[in-house]
């Protein structure tokens, strides 16, 4: 970065202040205009401090890969305009010649990664290639859909609009992760947008070619880039559509058995992604979700820093029992951990301290609420239901496949915000009820 970063920042914010204020008028309800501008400017504060910790605290992919390649490839456009190509030819077939940075030889080979690299070079066209500014790009696409997912749910319980913003745009490893070129900002963006436009699409039934083709867009960026959050996310939130309306589903037993039809559909599903992905990490191969789960931990345990790699404490031999062992220690992973004395890194402390709150109020919750009052409105609410069985799933599979805090941190911020919405969800669930205990479910 250079002083050119600093003197640009301020009149890029301006533009980006007056794009969402043009957009915040339509809204009439200020309880929408109140946090949408919190939002925004939360998300300006994360790009500076998400900028200095990549350039002088501990410089990762975000600058090493994704921004040196990727403005690399819009040097090569402005000095030849038929490298335009690179922006829309498949990874395979990227030049590793021109690469500028020799140490990335190999890394733009997945199209995950060069579909981040393809969006930085366009985005730097804009941006007259400064890190910051670029950053702040990634920050506001991230903003676009993470705002659209909070809509969501404040339409459904609008009396929790405080839960709903420390859930979603407040959670501070959520908001610094995707505030900066990485993939999490587009896939976090990609999410808020898929679950917007399938909730206006198939249940509202509104606007249904515009929200067709947002969720080709976000459906597609979530295949390139992580297609496992797509993989298990869509299922549980098509059980929240169809358990919406509840004259769909009027028996318990149908519905119980949806319920584990579905997650059963999404295991198979993740499975069979991770068989095609393991080929990616080396000469590694495998049949089943269980055998590439050990791949997965073996893979990244090599790949990062030793001083960060945690293990889950149980034996993991492949085998189908074996998962169920290690499930409970996988989903703690993931949600709780790392623990406070187990993060040696500025970057996982900041995660270890909001794990430890996490982990405190979802027992305070427990606690309060009892083991009965805790159950009662995953099997009542189809929200509940959706974000904790996606949260759970989700965790399992990051926390058995990987085997470094650095990368878990990272991995794990889509489906902290479903998480802590379930929770509240309980807690305003059993609020009620002990106020009246007739109160009911949405089924």
């Amino acid at each position: 970065m250079n002083y050119l970063d600093f003197l640009l920042f301020p009149v890029y914010v301006a533009l980006f202040y007056f794009l969402f204020s043009a957009r915040r008028k339509n809204y009439t309800d200020p309880i929408l205009r109140h946090y949408h501008k919190q939002g925004f400017w939360i998300k300006i504060i994360a790009v500076i401090g998400f900028t200095f910790f990549n350039t002088m605290l501990s410089v990762g992919d975000s600058f090493l890969l994704f921004f040196t390649e990727g403005t690399n490839i819009c040097h090569l456009i402005m000095k030849d305009f038929s490298q335009v190509k690179w922006l829309y030819l498949p990874s395979a077939e990227f030049d590793q010649s021109l690469l500028k940075n020799p140490a990335n030889l190999g890394y733009l080979k997945g199209e995950n990664n060069y579909m981040i690299v393809r969006i930085t070079a366009m985005l730097s066209f804009l941006s007259f290639q400064k890190y910051l500014i670029l950053n702040l790009f990634f920050s506001m696409l991230s903003f676009s859909g993470v705002w659209r997912l909070y809509r969501f749910f404040y339409e459904q319980y609008p009396h929790l609009h405080k839960q709903l913003a420390i859930a979603i745009l407040y959670l501070p490893t959520f908001v610094f992760w995707s505030s900066g070129i990485l993939k999490d900002p587009i896939c976090t963006g990609a999410l808020g947008w898929i679950t917007y436009a399938l909730y206006e699409a198939f249940y509202k039934k509104k606007d249904i070619l515009k929200n067709a083709v947002i969720i080709f867009i976000a459906g597609y960026l979530l295949y390139v880039i992580k297609v496992y959050i797509l993989i298990s996310y869509v299922p549980f939130f098509m059980l929240f559509l169809v358990l919406k309306n509840v004259n769909l589903i009027k028996s318990r037993l149908l519905r119980v058995t949806f319920v584990l039809g579905l997650i059963f559909l999404a295991m198979a599903m993740f499975g069979t992604v991770m068989q095609q992905l393991a080929g990616t990490l080396g000469a590694y191969g495998g049949n089943d979700v269980t055998k590439n789960i050990s791949i997965y931990q073996k893979a990244y345990a090599e790949q990062e820093d030793v001083g960060s790699s945690f293990s889950l404490g149980v034996e993991y031999d492949g085998s189908v029992s074996s998962l169920i062992k290690i499930a409970p220690a996988a989903i703690i992973a993931t949600l709780y951990r790392p623990f406070i004395w187990e993060s040696k890194k500025i970057s996982t402390l900041l995660s270890s301290i909001e794990s430890m709150v996490i982990m405190f109020f979802t027992l305070s919750v427990f606690y309060k609420a009892g083991p009965k009052g805790f159950i009662r409105p995953i099997l009542k609410d189809p929200t509940v239901m959706y974000c904790l069985l996606f949260a759970i799933l989700f965790a399992l599979f990051v926390g058995a496949t990987t085997a470094n805090f650095g990368t878990l941190v990272r991995y794990k911020i889509p489906c902290m915000p479903f998480y802590i919405i379930a929770i509240f969800l309980i807690q305003d669930w059993a609020k009620r009820n002990k106020k009246s205990p007739a109160v009911g479910g949405a089924l």
